[in-house]
């Protein structure tokens, strides 16, 4: 931050500059599937303790920020606390970091705060609070009285990963019944026996990272290579949503909220069936689409 204005992002911004870089290239082997194929690297990089991405130093000390919003809650999400640092300390630079950790929606409106505060716009924090938890509680109450239909959220495809931290928590201000998800926990790696069992009736793919032409690529790998997914998904009893979970979902910001609205117009199509085909000026849907599964 400089004079109260974004100087750049650290990670997967659309516009402003970028000041690291992923280093992790995926390559698909045979019939693995390409959420696979970058879930491997990924987690052999993390388990050699090596860092997902490099910072651009030479932009950082052009920038000379005075303020840096990070966060600890997810090694592959963002550039590791050490590496920004020993860079900052490199540079002789000292701006304040403020890392935000939130681990539940409750915790996403006092990041939302804290922000304010560190920013000088503590007023205008409030207010969008405030309005968050507002459009929260009018969700909540149109699906009130309503079948809550058991709502499985995958964070990722293959493997499958259930939903931790906020996500359940939507699930519910949604109109939905939370399966195999965590409130305030990590998300876990799952097994199709899980899911199974769980039985749910929406399956819900927002992949991290992801916008929804991946993830419907992703559901596409998934009735390609997985007999067990084909199994899970063929009788009909159950609809399969993409989920444009690069944007939504996974962000701990504002976006949850309209997160949270979007997981009902999927789960509750006669009630808000007509946000689930919000398009993007090129006609392309941007945000959540039904999947018919063959």
């Amino acid at each position: 931050m400089r004079g109260n204005c974004l100087a750049a992002f650290l990670h997967r911004h659309l516009s402003k500059p970028k000041l690291t870089r992923s280093h992790i290239v995926a390559e698909a082997r045979g019939d693995e599937t390409v959420a696979a194929s970058i879930d491997r690297p990924v987690r052999e990089s993390l388990h050699a303790g090596h860092s997902l991405y490099d910072i651009d130093a030479e932009l950082l000390e052009e920038l000379r920020p005075d303020l840096i919003l990070t966060q600890e809650l997810c090694d592959v999400c963002a550039v590791s606390s050490n590496l920004l640092r020993g860079t900052l300390a490199r540079l002789a630079l000292s701006p304040r970091i403020l890392s935000l950790e939130p681990t539940s929606l409750d915790a996403v409106y006092d990041t939302i705060l804290d922000v304010g505060d560190a920013t000088g716009t503590a007023d205008r924090a409030a207010l969008e609070v405030e309005q968050l938890r507002r459009r929260a509680a009018n969700l909540k109450e149109q699906t009130k009285g309503r079948h809550a239909p058991r709502t499985l959220v995958l964070e990722w495809a293959d493997p499958p990963m259930g939903s931790g931290h906020w996500t359940p928590a939507l699930v519910q201000i949604a109109g939905g019944t939370p399966v195999l998800g965590w409130t305030g926990e990590y998300s876990r790696v799952i097994s199709w026996a899980e899911i199974q069992l769980a039985d749910p009736e929406y399956i819900i793919v927002a992949p991290c990272g992801m916008d929804l032409v991946a993830t419907r690529a992703s559901i596409d790998d998934l009735n390609r290579t997985s007999s067990v997914w084909r199994e899970l998904v063929a009788d009909g009893t159950r609809r399969v949503v993409a989920m444009d979970g690069n944007q939504f979902a996974n962000r701990p910001g504002p976006r949850l909220i309209e997160t949270a609205e979007l997981f009902a117009a999927a789960i509750h199509p006669e009630l808000f069936g007509s946000s689930t085909y919000t398009a993007t000026t090129d006609g392309k849907l941007s945000r959540v689409d039904y999947v018919t599964v063959q």
